[in-house]
């Protein structure tokens, strides 16, 4: 019994440990911004952006919000008692599912989100992944099915990854794409590179620091932005790879995905920045308890805010319904964005997508 029960508490520590390693930050609350750091490779769009901030170790920091969270804070998370548990445990909702994929194949500028992260988007003839999840995350079960059969997702031009999570940046689903895909462009963060080239060989990765613009063709122009969150994969890499936003922008259309992001000035930065958009993809998931997870999920609220500060005509909710990784119960991001929307907070058209649902804009 005894050899049971210290198994037992041996895989509860194991498991806390990793999960911690996905959402817990540095052990000093206290950042210092030592250096500025971009690639000389790529043009910034701010003539007087000094780089993004790292800290003495070259660990990045959010610009706006430099403090960090603790081991003790992650600890305290999840060893305490959750207020919803019962909620969650009956709540029977589950996103809807449309088993299509006659959008891969057709002309139109679409976006079709594909579940929890992942966006494909068409876009003047271009097609992009984003931060493609194709099957399941490690002890995580997949509430809402992947909706097309992945070995059709051919021709994408471009894959996005926001950042280094394992949420986001999937070695499978990267390898799968590499191999259907050769001659594939990655576009990601500083220090990603070194993450992603022993997946995708010899195909071209592109490193940006915050406001800089890959090297792309005239069809399209994307730009790496700010967003408020952080990275981790393993015990030593804290912040070592940059976490980031995406602009996406033909000659007359542009498209934000803000990322894994809390709420922060950069959304209405990038009104500013680009004073026209049509969509803006937007996270409203794993934010609950709110203490803890606001620095790196916004939730509902902050999100509609999020997306009223972008200016933008449309907003996409995601990082919601796939996976079950809070505290809150999955069906409450979508509850409480209806309500927001029947009391006329939103500013512009909401649009609650079924996941492979196809948004023609």
């Amino acid at each position: 019994m005894k050899r049971r029960t210290f198994f037992i508490f041996t895989i509860v520590v194991v498991i806390i440990l990793i999960l911690a390693s996905i959402f817990m930050m540095p052990s000093s609350k206290t950042v210092k911004v030592d250096a500025y750091v971009s690639n000389p490779d790529l043009k910034t769009m701010l003539p007087d952006w000094k780089g993004t901030p790292v800290d003495k170790n070259g660990r990045f920091i959010n610009h706006e919000f430099p403090g960090t969270q603790t081991f003790g804070d992650a600890l305290k998370w999840m060893l305490q008692k959750n207020p919803q548990k019962q909620t969650k445990k009956n709540d029977t909702w589950r996103m809807q599912v449309v088993k299509d994929d006659s959008f891969i194949n057709s002309k139109e500028d679409v976006i079709v989100l594909l579940g929890h992260s992942t966006f494909f988007i068409r876009l003047n003839g271009k097609q992009i992944l984003i931060d493609p999840l194709f099957e399941t995350l490690s002890l995580h079960t997949r509430f809402t099915e992947f909706p097309i059969e992945a070995a059709n997702l051919t021709n994408i031009d471009y894959v996005l990854i926001s950042h280094s999570h394992y949420d986001h940046c999937d070695k499978a689903s990267i390898k799968t794409i590499k191999s259907q895909n050769p001659g594939v462009v990655f576009l990601a963060g500083l220090n990603m590179k070194s993450l992603l080239s022993d997946w995708v060989g010899d195909n071209e990765v592109q490193e940006a620091g915050w406001y800089q613009r890959y090297n792309l063709g005239e069809e399209l122009e994307i730009i790496f932005l700010p967003a408020r969150h952080s990275s981790r994969r393993s015990v030593n890499d804290v912040n070592k790879r940059l976490w980031g936003a995406f602009a996406i922008k033909s000659k007359n259309k542009t498209i934000y995905y803000g990322g894994d992001s809390g709420y922060g000035s950069h959304y209405k930065e990038a009104s500013k920045l680009f004073p026209n958009i049509d969509v803006a993809l937007i996270g409203v998931g794993a934010y609950s308890p709110r203490w803890f997870m606001s620095p790196n999920h916004q939730d509902p609220q902050q999100a509609v805010q999020a997306f009223n500060d972008t200016e933008a005509k449309m907003m996409i909710p995601f990082h919601y319904g796939t996976f079950d990784m809070a505290d809150e119960p999955l069906s409450e991001p979508v509850v409480i964005l209806n309500s927001l929307n029947e009391e006329k907070k939103i500013k512009q058209h909401l649009k609650i997508v079924k996941t492979g649902e196809v948004v023609f804009f």
